[in-house]
């Protein structure tokens, strides 16, 4: 296969993938190959993913796909003379630990390492179609990261022994080599696809590996290392979106025409006013009341909506925000104080907040609860946030308490974020409260509840 037709390959999977990349990045991508040494691995990584990849969310995804293209190991001029020889499980560990001491010029001999762990414990069986997620399990249980780790630990004090002597010390130590570990982890992950590919082909590794974006990852649904994923994407998102909208606050639309500085400039035009000048524009921010079910369906999702609308408060002249399951609590003060969503949602099973009697979801009396007690407190100008799937366990949805809500506030939206097409399945009451709302959002993943925030600005 030619560069050309393998670089082909690799663009149109990071497109499969939903990775953007326009035409003439592909061109950069091909003119930055002209530059490298074809011979030297990583530069070729690098010279691609520059040109190629625009958001550190993508990387991973990338990666993926250039050792399944590029899948077989460009021999590197470096790798001679290492000498490892056929070592024992516990030899390797001592080489890798080592090798983590050495910080970068400790890299290549991890890709031994790698290599020989993945020879010895990998177990890959030619022409059986898997995508080596058991092979790299079974490699890393044999290296016992727990026991590289002590050794790390042992190591250091005995260069040392004041260097963790510290709780602050002793944890930044090990947050460190549990660093190091996950990028010797992608290594080996990697050194399996590359064999996959030599054994099956790109195109049919390919298939196998791909593996929703982070932000396509759905709340519903996310395993426990996927929603790792997401919470390392929401921070950066928030902030992006907070200076987006704050650009689109400033020069969104002109204020009235200011009179005196016009004529001044017309002063160069013989007082004719040509050129229009403007008072700087001063919208009033509008308030932000949130709603969230934190029942244990939908509560990933209440977490991230919460921490994204929270992150964005600045945007908004008020955030005020309430969970609930059966019953209905405020937490804004518990948000304010708090520093961040995780420690929130600590702190709201700790105090069994949003639970009126067994904890079973009844949205119609939490909606109910918050029109008594707080509807009066909505202005014209309030957007009101209700997320949640709207299964009430077959409780009366009390709907009209809604269109109550609705006929005070200025706007209301409700996120759902099953598909739509189990809306109005089971116990779910979605389409009860739809004619109350401005508008009712399919929101399954960051993609979706990015689109609407910035619909929301």
């Amino acid at each position: 296969m030619s560069l050309i037709t393998t670089l082909d390959a690799l663009v149109d999977e990071l497109r499969a993938l939903g990775v953007p990349v326009s035409a003439s990045e592909k061109a950069d991508a091909a003119a930055a190959l002209g530059h490298a040494d074809l011979a030297d691995r990583e530069e070729v990584r690098s010279g691609l993913a520059v040109t190629l990849v625009k958001s550190a969310g993508h990387l991973s995804a990338f990666d993926r796909v250039f050792d399944v293209c590029f899948g077989q190991r460009v021999p590197d001029r470096a790798t001679g003379g290492v000498g490892l020889g056929e070592p024992d499980d516990a030899t390797i560990r001592r080489l890798l630990a080592e090798s983590i001491e050495a910080g970068e010029n400790g890299s290549l001999m991890q890709r031994h390492l790698a290599g020989l762990l993945v020879d010895r414990h990998a177990g890959i069986q030619p022409g059986r179609a898997v995508a080596g997620t058991s092979s790299l399990f079974r490699a890393m249980r044999a290296l016992d990261v727990d026991r590289v780790t002590a050794a790390l630990v042992r190591r250091a004090e005995a260069r040392t022994p004041a260097a963790l002597a510290g709780p602050l010390p002793r944890r930044l130590f090990l947050e460190d080599v549990e660093r190091r570990l996950a990028a010797f982890r992608l290594e080996v992950e990697a050194e399996i696809r590359r064999r996959l590919v030599a054994d099956r082909g790109a195109e049919a590794v390919a298939k196998t590996l791909r593996r929703p974006l982070p932000e396509d990852i759905g709340f519903l649904t996310a395993a426990t290392a996927e929603l790792h994923e997401l919470w390392d994407t929401i921070q950066p998102l928030s902030r992006k979106l907070a200076a987006r909208m704050a650009h689109r606050r400033r020069h969104g639309h002109r204020g009235r025409i200011d009179v005196r500085r016009t004529m001044r400039a017309s002063l160069s035009t013989g007082g004719i006013p040509v050129d229009l000048r403007h008072h700087t524009p001063r919208p009033a921010k509008p308030e932000l009341v949130v709603l969230a079910d934190i029942s244990g369906s939908v509560s990933a999702f209440a977490a991230f909506t919460l921490q994204l609308t929270y992150a964005l408060r600045s945007r908004f002249a008020r955030v005020r925000c309430f969970v609930f399951v059966d019953g209905l609590d405020e937490v804004t003060d518990l948000i304010e104080r708090s520093a961040n969503v995780l420690e929130v949602a600590s702190e709201i099973n700790r105090l069994g907040l949003g639970v009126w009697l067994d904890g079973r979801s009844d949205y119609g009396n939490a909606i109910e609860t918050f029109h008594r007690d707080h509807a009066g407190e909505l202005r014209a100008r309030t957007t009101v946030l209700v997320l949640g799937d709207a299964r009430s366990n077959y409780h009366a949805p009390r709907a009209d308490a809604l269109g109550r809500i609705a006929g005070r506030c200025g706007h209301l939206f409700w996120l759902n974020p099953e598909p739509r097409a189990a809306w109005d399945s089971g116990d779910s009451v979605i389409g009860r409260y739809a004619g109350y709302c401005d508008e009712v959002v399919e929101c399954r993943n960051l993609r979706q509840l990015r689109a609407f925030v910035e619909r929301l600005a």
